[in-house]
Order: C-alpha cells, then structure tokens, then sequence
C-alpha cells in the first residue's frame, strides 16, 4: 500500500479538520493555483478570486505544513512592489528548504 504524498490535495484536505468547506475550497484552490503557477499573493488573488487577507492565512498554514516555500523576491508583475513569489510545487522548492525537511 503507497504513503499518502505529502503535497496531493487529498493530504490538504485530510489535514484541516475542524474548517468549513468553503475555507477547504479555498486551501485548495490556492494549492492547485501554486501547483502550476509561481506567484504572489497578490496574483493569486486576482486568479482565484480569493481575498489576499484568505490568501496569507492559508499560506502560513501551508508553509507550516511544509507544502509552499517563497522561491524569490521581487517585484510583483501586478503591483510593481516587491513581493515573495509563492509555489506549492516540490519541484520548484529552494534547495536549502529541502535540507531542513529532510529530502535530501
């Protein structure tokens, strides 16, 4: 029998027990989003519909859970500020916060 993967939305969803399904809906939403795009949260916002306060609550909670690094920062394509551009995708993760969880 396989492990459940650590970043498939299932996992997300097995591991916010306690939340309504409209914040479920939107964890999961943004962690598709990150899957396929690298950005901030500013852009996710404007892609998903997603207030950015939702967004920064959920990527704290994520972060946490190890499943969304900050790659780099610089200045955000939709509010010319700088910003953190944000994935939920393993491969894209820094090297060095690779080290810390142990996947080497």
């Amino acid at each position: 029998m396989q492990d459940k993967i650590p970043h498939s939305p299932e996992n997300i969803l097995s591991t916010t027990d306690g939340k309504d399904t409209n914040s479920k809906n939107q964890e999961k939403t943004i962690f598709d989003f990150l899957q396929n795009h690298t950005a901030t949260a500013s852009m996710v916002s404007k892609a998903t519909g997603i207030p950015q306060k939702c967004i920064c609550r959920y990527k704290r909670d994520l972060e946490q859970r190890g499943l969304l690094f900050e790659v780099e920062r610089k200045l955000c394509k939709l509010t010319s500020f700088k910003a953190w551009y944000l994935t939920t995708n393993p491969d894209l993760f820094p090297k060095s916060n690779l080290k810390k969880l142990g996947n080497e």
